[in-house]
């Protein structure tokens, strides 16, 4: 049964391509993904990074690894990791799988209960299912954001140093 499941997984991957991605989050989708991402660290000191990714490598299926394990692996290789405050979020979207990661870093972990993010991603993954991606990303941001005012808000004339590109990352 593993030998198959994992053949089954291996096709699914191999049938998303990054133009798949490019039409479940057209370029208009991306641009408005954007300025909510602009729109938000305009009010806190967080980072929040959105990563898009059609299918996983050929490594990670190989390996059987979970999505998990590559969004960790992107947050590092985003540098998510590298924010002044250790505040930054990523948003990791696996379309062959539909399977949604938030990864936080160390500084925003602390403050925030366990039970928050999983709801959020229990909202995402509704949305995802209706087909809705854009709409599901936009409430994680919006949520994550009120999270990140909540706990690193900017002094009155502060502005966020904006440490990471707001655009949504496609792999």
């Amino acid at each position: 049964m593993q030998h198959k499941s994992f053949w089954r997984r291996f096709i699914a991957h191999r049938l998303w391509d990054e133009t798949d991605a490019r039409r479940v989050l057209p370029a208009a989708a991306l641009e408005r993904l954007r300025q909510r991402v602009a729109a938000s660290e305009a009010a806190h000191s967080g980072e929040i990074r959105l990563c898009v990714e059609a299918s996983l490598p050929l490594s990670y299926l190989w390996r059987r690894a979970p999505a998990r394990e590559r969004a960790i692996a992107l947050f590092g290789k985003l540098r998510v990791w590298d924010t002044e405050h250790n505040n930054g979020v990523l948003i990791y979207l696996l379309l062959a799988e539909q399977r949604i990661e938030i990864v936080a870093d160390r500084g925003l972990t602390r403050r925030v209960e366990p039970g928050s993010w999983e709801q959020m991603l229990d909202q995402m993954r509704a949305a995802f299912r209706r087909g809705e991606f854009e709409a599901g990303l936009t409430d994680a941001v919006d949520r994550i954001g009120a999270l990140l005012l909540q706990h690193y808000p900017l002094a009155p004339g502060e502005a966020n140093l904006n440490e990471l590109p707001d655009r949504p990352t496609l792999l």
